[in-house]
């Protein structure tokens, strides 16, 4: 038992630390997206349309603030965005009971987007400044299996609230997650301080001159892209597997809880190892070669099954989501060493706007584009998703080398952090 819980916990407190406050901050909102689409429409009294509106407007307006929400992480510092952005955000949840129309209800998201993207730019340029380049990627391939931890117990107690299924149930839990986003912000406020003496606009190797903004690094605007795009197989899991299954072919729908918790056990017990050899830019790039592949073989084994019958049809689509869980697991690591390894260390937050672009731009784009390939082209519309993927991974070479040749040529500051801890508490 004591060698089973060495080689699921991190090695070092610090690691322990952030990966309980995964477990917390994905338990909080879990529980909350668990039950979204019945609290929206039955306690807010909205119809399903006007719902994906109000997320369709919520994305666009983070879509446009990625990059102010990024540089102002550079300013004012990582570890203070993360915390009051963690903060303002359990605030908001209290205020879901007040929301009673569409205006309201695009209001509050639109806020709680912003706020989460303001959070999540703080939390990931501390989390690439905290850590020394050699444990940075084992670091948040543990937080990532902790989220996954997290979400399902989220899941858990929001499907007990939707178990109950009273109104009083159901409007107790965004009250839930507002406590326990609370806790969360308390947790982060504790963590270790980060020092960054270097002002993000001046540049040590080259006197006074200014580091370039990230959107000049066009080799790293495109590598965002491209990871967004590998990025998709969350799209192809949460939204176009589901649809193929119940539309397009005979098995049977209550596979799709055990394709879910496929992906969840995988998620927490490979994701680490999935994730070693990812510290450096040819490691990354080797981790997009294999998400790609797995990529591929997901959709090709997926998009026959339209003309298969039975076990057969349940253990081809078992095995293209066990594939592309893979790609998930790949892309994942690949993303960690690319942030790592190709952000100027003088604008982290300014990289980290640029870099989440590509994954904002993903729930605009894809969920529409392949639902209509799968459902509508059949398996040669698999074939195209496919062929998407495998560009995405053969653009993120070329895109990979050049941004690390412009971060060499701007003098930038990257790969080892330019931080240091000065305290165990705010």
């Amino acid at each position: 038992m004591i060698r089973l819980l060495q080689r699921i916990l991190p090695p070092t407190t610090l690691e322990r630390d952030l990966a309980f406050q995964c477990v917390l901050s994905a338990f909080a909102t879990g529980s909350f997206l668990t039950g979204t689409a019945v609290y929206f429409t039955q306690i807010v009294g909205l119809t399903g349309a006007q719902v994906g509106l109000g997320m369709s407007i919520a994305g666009v307006v983070t879509l446009l603030l990625s990059l102010p929400l990024g540089r102002l992480s550079d300013h004012v510092g990582a570890k203070p965005l993360w915390a009051v952005s963690a903060l303002v955000e359990a605030l908001l949840y209290f205020a879901w009971p007040l929301a009673g129309g569409m205006v309201s209800f695009v209001a509050v998201l639109s806020l709680l987007a912003v706020i989460g993207t303001a959070g999540t730019t703080g939390r990931n340029v501390y989390r690439i400044a905290v850590f020394p380049r050699e444990v940075r990627v084992r670091a948040l391939a543990y937080m990532r299996s902790a989220r996954n931890v997290g979400y399902t117990l989220g899941a858990l107690a929001g499907g007990i609230a939707l178990a109950i299924g009273t109104r009083g149930a159901i409007m107790a839990v965004p009250m839930l997650t507002g406590g326990l986003l609370i806790l969360n912000a308390a947790m982060v406020s504790r963590l270790p301080r980060i020092d960054r003496p270097q002002p993000p606009a001046t540049d040590d190797h080259a006197g006074a001159a200014p580091a370039p903004p990230a959107w000049r690094n066009l080799g790293f605007v495109t590598l965002s892209v491209c990871n967004g795009v590998l990025g998709s197989n969350q799209v192809l899991l949460n939204v176009v597997v589901p649809l193929w299954l119940v539309e397009r072919t005979d098995a049977p729908h209550t596979l799709l809880a055990w394709l879910f918790g496929t992906n969840t056990v995988m998620a927490v017990f490979c994701q680490v190892r999935a994730s070693r050899g990812s510290e450096t830019v040819p490691g990354a790039l080797r981790a997009v070669r294999l998400s790609g592949w797995a990529f591929i073989v997901s959709c090709l084994v997926i998009g026959i099954t339209h003309e298969t019958v039975g076990w057969v049809s349940i253990v081809l689509i078992w095995l293209g989501h066990v594939t592309i869980t893979g790609a998930e697991l790949w892309q994942s690591a690949s993303d960690w060493g690319f942030q790592s390894e190709l952000s100027d260390h003088r604008r982290l937050g300014d990289y980290q706007g640029v870099w989440g672009l590509g994954y904002q731009a993903q729930p605009i784009v894809f969920p529409g584009l392949f639902t209509f390939l799968a459902l509508q082209w059949g398996a040669p519309g698999w074939a195209v998703i496919a062929a998407i993927g495998v560009l995405a991974a053969l653009v993120s070479h070329p895109a990979a080398h050049a941004a690390e040749r412009f971060l060499q040529r701007s003098g930038a500051s990257y790969g080892e952090t330019s931080g240091s801890l000065t305290g165990s508490s705010a």
